[in-house]
C-alpha cells in the first residue's frame, strides 16, 4: 500500500520526473503505486497522461459522443449523506417530484432530438408507491417511444428484487457511485447506521450486475481526508469489478452540509479539476471500451470543463431535460452550472461544445457500453 499522500502535497509536488511518467505509461498494467505516480504528475507529465488517453480513446471506441438525456425526477431522499444538498437533513430545499406527464414530456424531448438514451435520476427512496411509480414511468416511457428510447436509472441502492422489476420494466443500465471504494473514508462521508453501510452499497452494484444491467459507478474527486492512494485505489476497484460505465468528478462543497466544516482541508478547486481529469484520462487508459461521462461537476470550476473531459477519454454527455423550475432545488452542489437553461438551450450549448472538442454526436444511437457488449453480445441494440 502506497503512503496517503496529501493533495495539496501532491499538487504541488515536482520530484515526480517526466522520465518516470514516460516510462510509467509504456506499462500494460499500471501498479497502485504507478497511478498515485500518475495522479500527481505536473502540468508536464499530465500532458503526456492526456494524450497516451485520448489516443487510447480513439483507438477504442472513437470520436463519438453519446447524449443521455438527464431527467433529475425528484430531490426527496431517505439518505443523509454528509457530502450532499438534497440530504434528507437539508431543511431548505423545497422538495419536489416531476409528474408523470413532465418525465415523459421529457422524454419526448429526447426521442424527437435523437438522443436515444434517457437517464432518470433522483433521490433514494424505498417505498412502495416509489417502487411502483418507477416501474409504470418504464413502461411509459418503452410504449411512448415504441421501444426506440435506452433507459438509465440513478436512484440509489435497492433490494435486489426491485432493481430486478425495474429492469424487467425497460431500464438497462444503472449509475450507483460507490463515492469512494475506502471503506474509512466512505464512513466519514456518511452517517454511522444501517441506511448508510458501505457493504450494502457493494452489494447492491454486485445485484446490479447480477441481473444483468450495464453497470455504472464513480467517485467524488477531492474529498477532505481523500488522498492519491484512495484514488489509485477507486481506479483499480473499477477496473476489478469490471464495471461497464463511470460518472466521476470533482467533489464542490455546498455549505449545507456537515462536510462543508471541512473545506479548509481542500485543496484549490482548479487543483480538483485537473486531478478530475487525470482521473477519466487513467480510466481511459485502463479500461479502453467502457463509456465515460463528461460530468456537469467538471462544468463548475473550468466553463470549458466538459469539452476537457471529453478531449482526455470520456465520450457520454448528460443535457438537461429537466424542467427549469425544478432544477433550482436539485442542487447536488453549489454554483451548478445551467440551471436556468431550457432543454433546446442546454442541447445547443452541448453540441457547440461536442464540436469544439473534436467530437462527433451519435445521434439516434443507444451507444451502450462495448465492454458490456463484449460479455454480452445477445443484449445490446446498437440502434432504436
Amino acid at each position: 500500500m502506497c503512503p496517503g499522500n496529501s493533495f495539496i502535497f501532491a499538487e504541488k509536488s515536482k520530484s515526480v520526473s517526466i522520465e518516470l511518467i514516460q516510462n510509467t505509461l509504456l506499462k500494460d498494467n499500471f501498479s497502485r503505486e504507478d497511478l498515485v505516480i500518475l495522479l500527481g504528475a505536473d502540468e508536464e507529465g499530465r500532458k503526456l497522461l492526456f494524450e497516451k488517453a485520448a489516443q487510447v480513446k480513439n483507438e477504442a471506441v472513437g470520436k463519438k459522443v453519446y447524449f443521455r438525456g438527464l431527467i433529475e425526477y425528484s430531490n426527496r431522499c431517505a439518505k443523509n449523506c454528509y457530502y450532499c444538498g438534497v440530504r434528507s437533513g437539508n431543511k431548505k430545499v423545497a422538495r419536489y417530484r416531476m409528474t408523470d406527464d413532465e418525465v415523459l414530456e421529457a422524454a419526448r424531448f429526447a426521442l424527437e432530438n435523437h438522443f436515444a438514451s434517457i437517464v432518470i435520476q433522483g433521490g433514494e427512496l424505498f417505498t412502495q408507491e416509489h417502487i411502483q411509480k418507477i416501474g409504470e414511468l418504464l413502461l411509459k416511457i418503452k410504449e411512448m417511444s415504441q421501444g426506440r428510447l435506452g433507459i438509465t436509472l440513478s436512484l440509489g441502492e435497492q433490494t435486489e428484487e426491485t432493481f430486478r422489476y425495474w429492469f424487467e420494466c425497460g431500464a438497462h443500465r444503472y449509475l450507483l457511485r460507490i463515492e469512494t471504494s475506502n471503506p474509512d473514508l466512505y464512513r466519514k462521508l456518511h452517517p454511522a447506521n444501517k441506511l448508510h453501510r458501505f457493504e450494502t452499497r457493494l452489494k447492491a452494484l454486485e445485484d446490479l450486475k447480477k441481473i444483468g444491467y450495464q453497470v455504472g459507478t464513480g467517485v467524488m474527486i477531492g474529498l477532505p481526508f481523500q488522498t492519491l492512494d484512495d484514488l489509485a485505489g477507486d481506479l483499480l476497484f473499477f477496473k476489478n469489478f469490471d464495471i461497464d460505465m463511470a460518472g466521476m468528478g470533482p467533489y464542490i462543497e455546498h455549505e449545507e452540509t456537515p462536510l462543508y466544516q471541512y473545506r479548509q482541508l481542500l485543496m484549490p478547486r482548479i487543483n480538483r479539476f485537473y486531478l478530475s481529469l487525470k482521473m477519466v484520462a487513467l480510466l481511459r487508459i485502463m479500461m479502453p471500451d467502457i463509456n465515460i461521462a463528461a460530468t456537469t461537476a467538471m462544468q463548475t470550476i473550468d466553463p470549458q470543463g466538459r469539452e476537457k473531459a471529453l478531449m482526455v477519454g470520456a465520450n457520454v454527455i448528460m443535457p438537461n431535460l429537466t424542467p427549469v423550475k425544478y432544477r433550482e432545488n436539485y442542487l447536488l452542489y453549489q454554483d451548478k452550472p445551467c440551471i436556468d437553461e431550457e432543454a433546446d438551450e442546454c442541447q445547443r450549448c452541448l453540441e457547440a461544445r461536442i464540436y469544439m472538442a473534436g467530437c462527433e454526436i451519435g445521434w439516434d444511437e443507444w451507444g451502450d457500453s462495448l465492454r458490456f457488449k463484449r460479455k454480452n453480445p445477445s443484449q445490446i441494440n446498437e440502434k432504436p
